[in-house]
């Protein structure tokens, strides 16, 4: 029987995550892979050998039509829709937290440009980090993001006697939040191109 202590959750930033994805497919030469195909539980699973999870848990910003470009909008959605299937098929919780935001920004030239951002996805992985760590719900905690923002956040799990593990990227680990982990994990190149489908 697993008590508390043993008890362990993994957070994914669902978009940080695939950003990182996307930096390793472009330094080998090669075209980002197709989201709703991708083996995400391979790779997780690959890079944390031994570790048992009790629960893995994406989380995404949710996305909603945009007035001037109801077309891109429509089409994100729809990829958001075919992801979040795709990673419950592999086991995976999705949690659609905030919401994504199309704003304009000075382009190429200084052409006014629609950029959609996420907004609310790192309060929601902070949120449910800290409530697991007071509840004395969990034991540890991995952080799969490289968002320096989430660092109150594992200040106060460590605080509260939770152990948390980074899951970081050997492309550009972010140094501060490795530090300030108890662990680092970092998922190699090497095995990121291994599970493309």
């Amino acid at each position: 029987m697993r008590t508390i202590a043993m008890v362990t959750n993994l957070f994914v930033d669902g978009e940080n995550f695939k950003g990182k994805i996307v930096e390793v497919f472009k330094s080998a030469g090669k075209l980002p892979p197709a989201w709703n195909e991708y083996d995400f539980k391979g790779l997780i699973t690959q890079a944390l050998q031994g570790i048992i999870i009790d629960r893995s848990v994406f989380y995404f910003a949710r996305i909603k039509e945009h007035p001037e470009r109801r077309d891109k909008s429509r089409e994100l959605i729809e990829q958001q829709r075919q992801l979040k299937t795709h990673l419950e098929h592999q086991d995976f919780e999705v949690v659609l937290a905030g919401r994504v935001r199309g704003h304009y920004e000075n382009g190429f030239l200084g052409k006014q440009v629609l950029v959609f951002k996420e907004k609310g996805v790192d309060v929601r992985i902070a949120v449910d980090m800290v409530s697991g760590a007071c509840d004395g719900a969990v034991g540890q905690i991995i952080l799969a993001s490289s968002d320096s923002d989430l660092q109150p956040a594992i200040d106060e799990v460590k605080r509260r006697k939770t152990t948390c593990i980074y899951l970081g990227f050997e492309t550009a680990p972010n140094k501060g939040i490795s530090y300030n982990t108890h662990r680092t994990i970092l998922i190699r190149n090497a095995e990121v191109l291994a599970f493309e489908r």
